[in-house]
């Protein structure tokens, strides 16, 4: 039983020891701990701040590209509205182009036909002209004295003389 009651002079070396361990922690080790605790708490509130900032960043630069992809929907849209308006345009003007070339060219046939039917119907006035004044010729000189006779020589005359 003499384990379990306490000793004074164990008691008091027990304290002694305890005491010169306590300074000498306190005198060598405890500011070192206390330092390497308080820079260890420094660079976690900077390792925070610098995980806000660059949360805050983030955010920042993806409201920037969400501006900026809106920005260039509104651009593909205004390009693609220009590009439909130019093609619509281009259309039209073909289609006014070939219109007018349409026309000129119609007036252009229409005057041609004109002229070669004002041509063929000028050497068709020649050429009855012409069978007018040989038929006359032969009747001149020929008198005919009977009904018959002119009717016979003008059916010869018109045989004759092919129309084409």
């Amino acid at each position: 039983m003499e384990l379990l009651t306490p000793n004074l002079g164990l008691f008091f070396w027990t304290l002694v020891i305890f005491l010169i361990v306590l300074w000498l922690l306190t005198k060598y080790a405890w500011k070192p701990i206390t330092h390497s605790l308080s820079e260890r708490e420094r660079s976690i509130e900077a390792a925070l701040n610098d995980a806000k900032k660059a949360r805050e960043e983030m955010d920042n630069l993806k409201a920037e590209n969400e501006k900026l992809v809106e920005e260039a929907k509104v651009e593909r849209d205004k390009i693609l509205k220009e590009a439909k308006d130019n093609k619509e345009k281009i259309i039209s003007e073909a289609r006014e182009e070939a219109k007018q070339e349409h026309q000129r060219i119609l007036n252009e046939a229409k005057a041609n036909l004109d002229k070669e039917k004002d041509k063929a119907f000028k050497e068709l006035k020649s050429e009855v002209g012409n069978i007018a004044v040989q038929v006359a010729t032969k009747i001149v000189k020929r008198e005919l004295s009977s009904k018959e006779d002119q009717e016979q020589l003008v059916d010869e005359y018109l045989e004759e003389t092919n129309l084409n």
